[in-house]
């Protein structure tokens, strides 16, 4: 199967393909100086630099079976990764963004990585607790470890939680009785709001760096979780209200657009699609 990493263009609806490689890549991350995206692949982190793209190894000590739940913070400096080489499941760790090694945050597992607080303080997550009875829900902690916060406990499941550029709020899709749609809480859990509701199954909301767009992934009616290698759509929606707007049909799914993906100058984002031979 052939990658290909692109971004696509909201007002133009022009997609710009950026590399394409023999080998399985996903998420990609926008660097906040708009320079490189950040990809993973075979358990590693890869910097593809936008002037000459080609796959850079990013040194991640012994972190070498990362999922494609990581991000960059939002001065630029720090990586998040998720990554189950010492732990039985996915557990949460920073790493400088040149490389490293990899401090832990989460000291409970599994936990996946979606979204970094603007002023850099803290991490949202999704994460599976006993007390959770479970279920993934919607969690947050300081950058450095500590007590975490549980901030969702309606779903049957949570997914890709990610800040608005203020701060004010948290998106992410949560499953009710087999419908999976996008929502948003205050990050104390407090005022959760339903943003999408319809017969697609829609997930991973990412906010736009200038807070205006969503874009998320839409799945056919009846698709159970995310799966990958299926026909799926890239699409937008007003983060203040209104209908959604298609962007892409394209082959992919799992790993098209697990993570913050946009452009600094929030007119482009960054995601994968797939060939077969």
């Amino acid at each position: 199967m052939k990658s290909i990493v692109a971004a696509m263009d909201i007002e133009t609806g022009a997609e710009t393909v950026i590399l394409t490689a023999d080998r399985h890549l996903e998420a990609p991350n926008w660097t906040p100086d708009g320079k490189a995206l950040l990809v993973n692949g075979d358990g590693c982190l890869f910097r593809i630099d936008l002037a000459e793209p080609s796959l850079q190894r990013v040194e991640t000590g012994f972190a070498v079976q990362l999922n494609n739940d990581h991000g960059i913070s939002p001065d630029g400096r720090s990586l998040a990764i998720s990554d189950s080489s010492v732990t039985d499941e996915s557990c949460i760790y920073t790493v400088p963004i040149s490389g490293g090694t990899p401090l832990q945050v989460t000291a409970k597992t599994p936990s996946y990585w979606h979204g970094w607080s603007p002023d850099g303080e803290r991490l949202a997550y999704v994460a599976k607790r006993p007390e959770t009875g479970g279920t993934f829900q919607v969690f947050t902690c300081p950058v450095s470890g500590g007590e975490e916060l549980q901030i969702t406990r309606e779903f049957d499941h949570c997914d890709g939680p990610d800040y608005t550029p203020d701060g004010k709020w948290i998106w992410f899709n949560g499953e009710i009785d087999g419908s999976v749609q996008l929502w948003r809480i205050r990050p104390d859990g407090s005022e959760l709001e339903s943003m999408l509701a319809d017969d697609r199954v829609n997930w991973f909301p990412h906010p736009s760096p200038d807070g205006q767009w969503i874009a998320y992934l839409a799945y056919e009616a009846g698709t159970t979780g995310h799966p990958a290698n299926r026909d799926v759509e890239l699409r937008l929606l007003p983060a203040h209200g209104g209908a959604p707007r298609p962007l892409l049909e394209l082959f992919g799914g799992q790993g098209t657009l697990n993570v913050p993906s946009w452009a600094p100058d929030s007119r482009r984002f960054a995601y994968v699609r797939y060939e077969t031979a």
